[in-house]
């Protein structure tokens, strides 16, 4: 399993520098959705020029254009880029399209889908790379969290790698690992902890 540190909040300047503290226990880098907007593909291009040696994910979330906003993120030096699941199909297919192209990965981001199972089918139907289950910030606000989304994909997925998000820390980072994610997505727990490190090693040795 690899363990994906979002970054959304921070200016570029900090980020590079708390990644660079916890770069150790970090398999993917992802430049986040806010982040994105503050600095465009020049987050992609930092990250992977000062982290060569890791996976590097903008996270676009993208609801059209697929094949074109993909490209930016692949052209920058991006391993994967995001799209949303409630995008129209013919949008995911671009962004996987361009991922074919490229030689990188697509991201199914499945935030607010309520039917997981019939579009997973579909995601899968036209060779989506990973789906992401997701609870976004603004849920995780009124206690809803990952897991039982999380439980269903991993039970209806065949071909798709399943990558998870949504408040998940070292304290509850065993009941995610049980369910067998090829990916787990951490960003507050590991940003806003008094020790970053240790939390940060806390999770990636959790995931060995």
């Amino acid at each position: 399993m690899k363990l994906q540190l979002a970054l959304d909040e921070m200016n570029l300047v900090d980020a590079l520098r708390f990644t660079d503290k916890v770069a150790e226990y970090i398999d993917i880098i992802e430049i986040g959705t806010p982040f994105v907007m503050d600095e465009g593909m020049r987050g992609v291009r930092e990250f992977k020029r000062f982290f060569p040696d890791k996976e590097v994910l903008a996270d676009l979330k993208i609801m059209d254009g697929g094949y074109l906003e993909a490209s930016y993120a692949f052209e920058a030096g991006a391993s994967y880029a995001t799209v949303c699941g409630a995008a129209d199909t013919l949008t995911i297919q671009g962004a996987v399209k361009a991922a074919n192209d490229y030689g990188k990965k697509a991201v199914v981001d499945m935030i607010t889908i309520t039917d997981l199972p019939k579009r997973v089918a579909e995601m899968e139907a036209i060779g989506a790379h990973i789906l992401a289950v997701h609870t976004g910030a603004d849920a995780q606000q009124v206690g809803r969290e990952p897991i039982e989304d999380l439980r269903v994909m991993k039970g209806c997925a065949k071909t798709a790698q399943i990558a998870v998000a949504g408040g998940i820390s070292s304290q509850s980072i065993d009941k995610y690992v049980a369910l067998k994610p090829e990916i787990v997505i951490v960003g507050s727990a590991i940003g806003h902890a008094k020790n970053p490190v240790a939390e940060a090693k806390a999770i990636k040795e959790a995931l060995l």
